[in-house]
């Protein structure tokens, strides 16, 4: 009887030397099979003792499982998907996509030497905010601007260097916390500053904040609620009024926007949110706000305001850990040329566009996939066109929704719950995953960011490839 043990298993070079291996190593490289090949082989050896039988293999299913293990490897981790979630700027698939102009932009950064802290005029050492400061005065009316890689950092950077180990009153209706259970008083304390809470969640009033001033007050600030409202009962002080509170005791007014923008949405249809040039406007000296949100660019934190404050901003050690690279500066540079024109920015910048699809256009779109989808969940769902609401995401205007259209699809048979569990699973299975959200039982796929005939047909062309769950009787 032949003895079960480590002779049964092939070498390494012998593995190696089998065709499949042969081409898995032209493909990625000897050092990556190599290591695979050991560990496989490895795995089986320590079965020996247990399982004999388990731990026999063909040499060719070895080179197979050292196949699917390098494939799954060498897959990409960020992988692009289809975001049918109904959630336009949604912080957990990437927030804003960036228009065409800055995707050039950041691929010629990326591929090209450039000025990026380079002075070509004097041919001296320069600042490399200096690319979109610019930009950003021009669009907001601030005298200077400088840059960050997010808008919790630029919160940060700001206290840090204008209110270290001093107070900056806030009121505690606008005491926010963001994605990831990052909290305003977290931030002040890392920032090295004490916080004084001032009024009650619902009501702040002007005698509250000066009432509170002191000789250790470095600072009033303004926090936006872009990500909750708080109705009913309510009162807020006017931010020229806090303005005027603030320059009477010559101190800084700070109002960090959070999501931002630098149009007035109305304009287009949608509701309004605070830009920075109106809160420059009535008087705060130092606004931050996202790149990423509903501006429609890349992750960065922008900082705008008094020219000596910013001066003080830039100055902080800690604006060299949170700058912003190349990519991002031309991406960015890229966005805010396109603000320059905005009768022509919705069609242009990828947020706006989305954000003011019409119902009856989405619908259209789902018109044309509602057969498709019937047909690949034949016997298995029903598919349906619904009316559906969309939401902006990331924090901006979390009242409001977005009147849209999409398809439902509804399990047949029972536990019609966990059946649409599994079917939203075989969706995100997909080559490229479709992020739907699950509604009274049924999986509902918003098109509303469904864009344009390519995404339309990369869409249905995958569909053959969907592995349903077994039907429930």
């Amino acid at each position: 009887m032949k003895r079960d043990g480590p002779a049964s298993l092939p070498s390494v070079d012998r593995l190696l030397n089998l065709p499949r291996c042969v081409r898995l190593a032209e493909r990625h490289g000897r050092a990556v099979l190599l290591d695979t090949a050991r560990a496989v082989l490895a795995e089986r050896r320590a079965l020996l003792e247990t399982s004999p039988e388990a731990a026999q293999a063909d040499p060719e299913a070895l080179a197979a499982e050292c196949e699917a293990r390098i494939e799954a490897l060498m897959r990409p981790s960020l992988r692009p998907v289809f975001n049918l979630s109904g959630t336009v700027l949604h912080t957990n698939l990437g927030r804003a996509l960036y228009p065409q102009a800055a995707i050039e932009a950041a691929a010629q950064a990326m591929s090209r030497p450039v000025n990026l802290e380079y002075d070509l005029d004097g041919a001296t050492r320069g600042e490399r905010d200096a690319h979109v400061e610019a930009w950003l005065t021009r669009l907001t009316g601030a005298q200077a601007a400088v840059v960050v890689n997010n808008n919790a950092a630029a919160v940060y950077l700001v206290l840090n260097s204008l209110a270290r180990r001093r107070e900056v009153i806030v009121s505690r209706g606008e005491l926010v916390e963001i994605g990831g259970s990052f909290r305003i008083p977290d931030i002040m304390a890392s920032a090295g500053c004490r916080l004084r809470e001032v009024g009650t969640t619902n009501r702040t009033h002007a005698h509250d904040y000066a009432d509170a001033l002191g000789d250790g007050t470095a600072a009033i600030m303004k926090v936006h609620a872009s990500n909750y409202a708080i109705q009913g009962f309510t009162t807020a002080v006017a931010e020229s009024e806090l303005a005027a509170i603030a320059e009477q005791r010559g101190i800084p007014l700070l109002n960090d926007l959070g999501s931002g923008t630098l149009v007035n949405l109305e304009d287009y249809g949608l509701p309004h949110e605070p830009t920075p040039r109106e809160a420059l406007a009535q008087g705060a000296d130092i606004v931050t706000f996202s790149g990423d949100k509903l501006l429609g660019g890349p992750q960065c934190g922008l900082i705008v305001g008094r020219k000596d404050l910013i001066a003080k901003i830039r100055k902080n050690p800690m604006k060299r850990a949170l700058r912003l690279d190349k990519v991002r500066l031309a991406a960015l540079e890229a966005v805010l040329r396109l603000y320059g024109d905005p009768a022509r920015l919705a069609a242009e910048l990828p947020t706006l566009r989305l954000l003011t699809r019409t119902r009856t256009e989405i619908r259209a779109v789902a018109e044309r996939l509602l057969a498709p989808l019937a047909r690949a969940l034949d016997g298995h769902a029903q598919a349906r066109i619904a009316e559906c609401t969309s939401q902006i995401g990331s924090g901006a205007l979390p009242v409001d929704s977005l009147p849209s259209a999409g398809i439902a699809l509804q399990a047949q048979g029972k536990r019609r719950g966990g059946a649409a569990d599994a079917l939203a699973q075989a969706f995100r299975a997909l080559p490229v995953p479709v992020i739907g959200r699950l509604h009274e039982g049924e999986l509902v796929l918003d098109l509303r960011c469904l864009d344009g005939e390519r995404d339309e047909r990369a869409f249905v062309e995958q569909l053959a490839r969907l592995e349903l769950p077994p039907r429930r009787t």
